[in-house]
């Protein structure tokens, strides 16, 4: 195992004008942007690479700049990225940098983004998150849930709407955050998928799990966007499929 394949997408869906997620997978960003077709890029295995999804707060100001904040300021930081108490710091700062950008625009009070990724090391790969973006691993033809959303379910019976408990910006005056991280092995046949709530809301899981046993890289890609718009795409979809040894 020498190297780590991404495969990423970027589109606004069906129902929203404007696209507020940001996408990182190493030095390279997707800020606000739609990605025609999947792009897939090769890094070698060694040096850490973030790889990275961030949904910009609906209903709120400016969702697509809080979303591009944490973008950039990933992919800057990410060779540094070695451990788990270097991602814990630099969301710190990613935090830190949206209530900054925030503060200089009063019609960006409260813009606000979740961040969920993977920082893939040598042995291991860090999964982190705040909000409800997700990372999934891919195992024995189904998936495992490896980020842990910060947006409780309603109780059994209520169709009361669940609202985020934590993200990166998003009130009036800066707050902190307890990002969640977890630490996996990085074993040969690897295989995750970090995205936005624009798939996993509308698409049930079997569908995902079947999509990623029958295709990889550009076509599995493709095809989970599809099922994402063939269920109404009704908001933003973003996504990354992560290989390890994988051409």
């Amino acid at each position: 195992m020498e190297h780590i394949t991404v495969t990423a997408l970027s589109h606004p869906g069906l129902l929203r004008e404007n696209n507020e997620d940001s996408l990182v997978a190493g030095p390279w960003t997707l800020c606000g942007t739609v990605t025609g077709n999947p792009q897939t890029l090769v890094f070698p295995l060694g040096p850490p690479v973030v790889v990275a999804v961030a949904d910009g707060i609906g209903g709120q100001p400016a969702g697509e700049v809080a979303s591009a904040v944490v973008a950039r300021n990933l992919a800057l930081h990410g060779p540094a990225l070695d451990g788990e108490d270097a991602v814990r710091g630099v969301l710190d700062l990613c935090n830190r940098e949206v209530y900054a950008a925030a503060a200089r625009d009063p019609a960006r009070r409260t813009m606000g983004t979740t961040v969920a990724g993977v920082v893939l090391l040598a042995d291991r790969a860090v999964v982190f998150n705040v909000g409800d973006s997700r990372v999934l691993a891919v195992r024995d033809g189904g998936l495992e849930l490896l980020s842990v959303d910060d947006n409780p379910p309603p109780p059994p019976g209520r169709r009361t709407v669940s609202l985020l408990t934590q993200s990166l910006g998003g009130s009036r005056e800066p707050d902190g955050i307890a990002p969640h991280l977890t630490a996996v092995p990085l074993d040969e046949g690897f295989r995750a998928l970090v995205c936005t709530d624009g798939l996993t809301d509308p698409v049930p899981d079997e569908v995902i799990a079947r999509v990623l046993r029958e295709h990889d890289h550009g076509r599995a890609a493709y095809e989970l966007w599809r099922a994402a718009i063939e269920a109404g795409g009704p908001d933003n979809i973003t996504l990354a499929l992560i290989g390890a040894g994988e051409e």
